[in-house]
Order: structure tokens, then C-alpha cells, then sequence
């Protein structure tokens, strides 16, 4: 019941590389063996491998990783931060934020920090912090990180509103006595700002610091005129960590080279250049899954392989739910399930008009019981005969649909042949990926 990933692989890494390439060239990222001038803010792109890999599985994308030369590397959760540093030897961000209240995710930050997830690993690692508590718990040393003074990335509240610091709380959080101390004694490492921006373009940046007059007469760069809402959300954030930082320095903290370090997603390349040039000498991270890794959809193709192909009359009951076919055809069993992503999909975000008369209209035909598959056969999607099983698919095929194809030079669907599936990658299973070795 196999249900693959075929991926061209020289194609593929072409994207890869072309990505990576056009990204170190936004933010103006020295090559290798090139010294940073002060016109070149360091910092690079951090591949992202979390969830399911985008389909291609996290170990894939941590060898990826390796391969194109980065230094740091970011997950959703600490157990992928397990299962990619068997195949990454730099850093690796975690960006589920950590808090020892989550005793779930907890039970897994042991295992890394004992060491048993491999020695190394726990050294490498670099942990999001977006809570009051979270910072005083390793502060206080209530957490046992086996004498490891931790790493961490204090992530912003921005205009998403998932996790993070809202500006006020990390204004307190820094003027704290109980952190100072901490980073005086090294206890704790900064590794920056971390920002989640929204995809959209915010209507209103939940940032200060943007109607604040605080910086007026300082010589800080302010973004051009026709900057994105994100950039100019994400400036203001950086001048607001660049004051903490330095109160933290003034207050006589030992700060890594890397505190100042801005961690942004969801920057194109433009906003790139243009949050660079308002801030020419602080590091930007720029954290990136989807472009990266699919940027190509061409290069990636879901197949499932027929496994039984029966010829069907009109009315003839079928599957589970014994319904009636509405005509003389085919019906085809092909690899590929719930088990596998098949037909599971994320709530539309139904923005336009279009969207929305497309959400009507499927969820009209699927109230009458019929439903499309993500399964191409002839050059169309074919209908399900049924919501598909754990593991596999019955799609139907009408004969003269059959015929036409026959008669445009196509042949009858076999055993053994792979049916197209246009599935969403990130929600995608497979039993094998091919093309990656």
C-alpha cells in the first residue's frame, strides 16, 4: 500500500541553493573565509526542519542543512531537536518556546540534557524563551541543564500574537536583578531576538516603540520610505532589544557576540535588503521552511501505486459504506490514506470571494457525498468513490472518461502503475522518498 515522494534530486538542490544564495545575498552574509566588515551585519539563513520535514522528513532536511554549509538550524519541538542533531553538527534552535510548566515537553528537555540524546547535543542547543517565568526558572537554576549554562533566543510579541514578550514585559524582565545576575555569572547565554511575523502584512504592529520618540536624536538608521509594515515592526522591535542590551552591558552582564542577533521569519528578500540597510551591523538570522524546501513543486511528486483495478457497472455497490456507483467504469484501489495526509486539509482561510464560492461549492457536492480526490489520472482529478481508509483509496473512473484517454494514446490503469496525488506537503506521510540518497 505504498504512497512515495519522488524527488528529483538535482532539481531540488538547485532550489536549495538558489534560495540560500539569493537570502545570503539580501542580508549581505560574508562566503566562507570572508571577514565581516563593519558594512556587513553577520548572521545567515537557518533552514527550518520541523513537523513532518515538509514531507521530506526531518532527518532529509538536517542532512540538507549540513550540506549547504549554515551554522544553525531550527525545529518546532525539542524531540525534532533530537532526531536532527544526529545529522546536523551546528546550532539548533528550538522554537516552541520553553517553559518547565509544559512537563510534557519537559520529560523530553531531560533526555537532551542528560545527555542521552547524544553528548554533544545538549551544548548545541538553543532554547526560545517568550515567558516571564521560563527566564526566572533557568535563572534561579531550578532547572538542572548539568552545569550547561543554557542558550537562549527571547522571542518578541509581535502583531501575530502566538508567543513572545510584549515590550513592557521585557523592559521589567531585563531590569530584573535576579537575570542580571544570572547573565553576569554566565548562568544564562542571549542569542538575540527572536520575531514571528505574520504571512499578511500587519494592519497594526503591536510594537511601541514605533510611536516612541526615544531613539530621535540617536544616529540609528531609520527603514526607507515605502518599508513593508513587517520591516518597519521588526526595526522597531531591534531598536528596542538593542536598548535592552545595552542596559544589560551598562549593568555589567557578559553578553555573547551574538546577543544583539535579530531572528526574523516571513521576510521576503526585498524586506530583507531593507531591514539591512536600516540595520547595517546587527546579525539577522533569517529563519525559512517553506521557500527553501518547496520552492520547487516541480521537483517533488507524491505517487501512489495501484494496487487492484475492477470494472464496475452502473449502481454496483462498493466500500465500506456500500454506495453505488453512478456509472459504468473503473474503480481503482491506489496506495494512499488518511494515514498517509490524503484528503486532510487545514481550514481555507476563505480571504477572497473566489475562496469562498470555491468553499461553498465543495462543500456542497460533499454534502451530496461526492468529492474529489487529490489523485490525477488522464490529466484530471478523479472522484473518490468514498472518504478514502487508513491506507488506501477507492477512486472511480468513468468509462468513457476511460476510453477517451485510451483513445488519446493513454492506456487502462494497471497494477503496478503510480497514480499523480497533489497533496499538501506539510500535512503529507510517505512510505518512501526516492531521490534523495
Amino acid at each position: 500500500m505504498t504512497f512515495t515522494l519522488r524527488v528529483d534530486g538535482p532539481r531540488w538542490r538547485a532550489n536549495v541553493d538558489n534560495v540560500t544564495a539569493e537570502v545570503r545575498s539580501a542580508i549581505k552574509t560574508p562566503s566562507k573565509g570572508e571577514p565581516t566588515t563593519d558594512a556587513q551585519g553577520s548572521g545567515d539563513i537557518v533552514p527550518v526542519a520541523k513537523g513532518n520535514g515538509y514531507g521530506l522528513g526531518v532527518a532529509n532536511l538536517a542532512r540538507e542543512a549540513e550540506r549547504i554549509g549554515v551554522s544553525r538550524m531550527a525545529v518546532g519541538t525539542p524531540y525534532e531537536a533530537a532526531a536532527a542533531g544526529r545529522f546536523f553538527s551546528g546550532q539548533i534552535l528550538v522554537m516552541q518556546p520553553w517553559d518547565a510548566r509544559d512537563v510534557v515537553a519537559e520529560a523530553m528537555w531531560d533526555y537532551i540534557d542528560s545527555g542521552q540524546a547524544g553528548e554533544g547535543l545538549r551544548n548545541r542547543i538553543i532554547r526560545t524563551v517568550a515567558s516571564v517565568e521560563a527566564l526566572h526558572e533557568l535563572a534561579t537554576g531550578v532547572v538542572n541543564t548539568h552545569d550547561e549554562a543554557p542558550k537562549v533566543v527571547i522571542e518578541g510579541l509581535t502583531s501575530m500574537r502566538r508567543f513572545g514578550l510584549a515590550e513592557p514585559d521585557l523592559d521589567a524582565l531585563l531590569a530584573d536583578n535576579v537575570i542580571r545576575q544570572a547573565l553576569r555569572e554566565r548562568r544564562i547565554e542571549l542569542y538575540g531576538l527572536a520575531l514571528h511575523l505574520p504571512i499578511a502584512q500587519p494592519k497594526a504592529p503591536h510594537v511601541e516603540t514605533l510611536e516612541s520618540n526615544w531613539h530621535d536624536d540617536s544616529p540609528i538608521i531609520q527603514p526607507e520610505k515605502g518599508a513593508s509594515a513587517r520591516v518597519r515592526e521588526a526595526w522597531s522591535w531591534s531598536l528596542t532589544w538593542l536598548r535592552a542590551v545595552g542596559q544589560l552591558e551598562d549593568a555589567g552582564c557578559q553578553l555573547t557576540s551574538d546577543a544583539v542577533a535579530m531572528w526574523v521569519s516571513h521576510l521576503d528578500d526585498q524586506e530583507l535588503k531593507q531591514l539591512r540597510r536600516a540595520l547595517p551591523n546587527i546579525p539577522v538570522f533569517v529563519r525559512m521552511g517553506t521557500r527553501l524546501w518547496l520552492g520547487d513543486a516541480e521537483s517533488l511528486s507524491a505517487k501512489g501505486t495501484i494496487l487492484a483495478v475492477h470494472e464496475t457497472s452502473k449502481g454496483r455497490a462498493v466500500g465500506y459504506r456500500q454506495r453505488g456507483v453512478p456509472k459504468a467504469g473503473l474503480l481503482i484501489v491506489v496506495g494512499g490514506g488518511t494515514s498517509h495526509g490524503v484528503a486532510l486539509e487545514a481550514p481555507t482561510p476563505a480571504a477572497s470571494l473566489r475562496q469562498r464560492a470555491v468553499s461553498v461549492g465543495t462543500g456542497a457536492l460533499e454534502s451530496l457525498g461526492r468529492a474529489r480526490s487529490p489523485f490525477v489520472w488522464g490529466g484530471k482529478h478523479r472522484w473518490f468513490v468514498e472518504p478514502p481508509h487508513m491506507q488506501v483509496s477507492l477512486i472511480w473512473v468513468a468509462e468513457e472518461d476511460v476510453r477517451a484517454t485510451v483513445g488519446q494514446g493513454g492506456r487502462v490503469p494497471q497494477v503496478g502503475d503510480e497514480l499523480e496525488c497533489r497533496v499538501r506537503h506539510t500535512t503529507a506521510a510517505f512510505d518512501q522518498i526516492i531521490g534523495l540518497d
